[in-house]
Parts: structure tokens; sequence; C-alpha cells
């Protein structure tokens, strides 16, 4: 069995105790566990509203037992491999961002007002966000299904549940919670493809900053180097003398030193 530690077992003991609370509120107190489900799924008609919190909620909310159970069984068998590759904080944010950002694009869709309507609720975005992942980390890696005992190449499920999901929202006149499935598998793409190598979200965010905020760096000291040519050439001397061919300053001559002082390596 996978190992279950982390933020992966976190996240499904939350979704669980969520979801039990909403059977028994079901059960004894129908009308608070309707208000509870309107403030929670994703609703573009709320969102228009300002209920934004709605885009990380709805995937904690579910309302079918068989939809519930099988989407926790993939977070657990898929993401536990997807964990122990990445790092437990990795995995929380690729969790947490495929749900948002699933729900914001589906939002935007939305609002041409030909896809995305209705509403939404489930992991199963984040699920495929980690099924995504599980692929481009392990492409050719096999997966036996609980009903089929024979080893799969894992592409082949991708391409399956992007299929039969596929179907499902142009069946459903492109209903948005299948398009937000289907935005899961993108999210999954869209993290593996700029975050994951720097170990989080964050990480691939300061590594973007860091390189932009170097390049600045090195336009002011290349316009330094040519104001400081420009003023070498009207007192009469030559910029090679004190520049080589790559702009930078020459190391001075050894010769020239006077007795008694270091000979130490010139730094540029």
């Amino acid at each position: 069995m996978p190992s279950f530690q982390g933020w992966l077992r976190t996240l499904i003991i939350v979704s669980t105790a969520i979801y039990i609370a909403l059977v028994l509120l079901q059960a004894f107190h129908i009308n608070l566990a309707a208000t509870i489900y309107s403030l929670g799924i994703l609703s573009p008609q709320a969102i228009r509203h300002g209920w934004i919190w709605q885009f990380l909620t709805y995937g904690f909310i579910d309302d079918d037992p068989w939809s519930f159970a099988m989407t926790m069984l993939s977070i657990y068998f898929i993401g536990s491999a997807v964990q122990a590759r990445i790092g437990s904080k990795a995995f929380l944010e690729l969790y947490l961002g495929s749900l948002i950002s699933a729900g914001i694009m589906g939002f935007v869709l939305s609002l041409t007002g030909v896809i995305g309507q209705g509403g939404t609720l489930g992991a199963g975005a984040a699920a495929n966000a980690a099924l995504m992942v599980f692929y481009l980390l392990n492409r050719d890696a096999p997966i036996m299904l609980m009903f089929i005992p024979i080893p799969i190449p894992v592409k082949y499920i991708v391409i399956f549940i992007g299929a039969v999901e596929g179907a499902y929202f142009f069946k459903s006149h492109f209903a948005l919670h299948y398009l937000v499935l289907l935005l899961g598998l993108a999210s999954g793409y869209l993290w593996y493809r700029f975050a994951w190598r720097r170990a989080t979200v964050f990480g691939a965010i300061g590594n973007r900053i860091d390189g932009l905020r170097n390049s600045y760096y090195r336009w002011k000291r290349r316009r330094a180097g040519k104001k400081f040519q420009v003023y070498m050439r009207k007192h009469n001397q030559d910029p090679s003398d004190y520049f080589d061919e790559y702009g930078n300053f020459r190391p001075p001559d050894e010769k020239d030193k006077k007795n008694g002082e270091g000979k130490g390596g010139w730094v540029n």
C-alpha cells in the first residue's frame, strides 16, 4: 500500500470529514446542508457577486458517494507516488493550485455564455492534475486498475479519462463540471511545465524574479561600461587599454607594482 503521510493524508482526512459532516446534515438538518452547498460549490453566478472563495471550497464538497470514494482513492494511490517524488509541500501547492486554476479558467470560459454553464463540486480537478503529473514524471509506468488486473501504461489511462470526460462535456452541452475536470489535466501539465523543477510554485516565481533582476543588473553594468568608454575617448585615451573584448576591466600590470605591495589576484 502507498504511504499515507504528509499533506496528502491531511487533505484526504479533511475532505472525508467534510463529506461525512455534510451527509449527516442532509439527514438531520437539510436546510443547513443546502446553505453550505450553495456557499461552497463553484457557481459562475455567485462568483460574479464576489464569492471568490468558491474557487477553492468547491474542491472540498461532494454529494455523490461513489464519485467521492473514487476521487479519494485516485488521490491516495496516484497522489502518494507524486508526493514521494516532488515532496509534501509541493504536492499541497499542486493540489490547491490545480483546484484554483481549473476553477478560474472554467469561470472565465463561462463568461462566453455558451460553455462552462451550471455549477461544479468535488476534487476531480486535483485528482486529474495529480494523474497528469504522475504521467509526466513516469511516462512508461504501468498502472493496474481496481477492476482490470492487467498492467496498463499510464499514458493510456490519461487518454481514456480525457476522452470519457470530454464525451460527457459535449453530451452535457459544455457543462462547467466536466470542463473543470478537463482543465484539471491542463493544470497538472502547466504545473509540471513551469513549477516542478523548482519544487514549489513560489520557488518557480522566485527564480524568474531573480533572473529578471540579474538581467537588469547586467544591463546596468554594460551601460556604465559604455559611458566610461565614451569618457575615455573624449580624453584621448584608448579604452582597450582598460577593457578587454568582453567589456571587463583588464587586471593591473603586476610589474607596475612597487616593492612591498601585494600581488593578489585581480577581481573583476
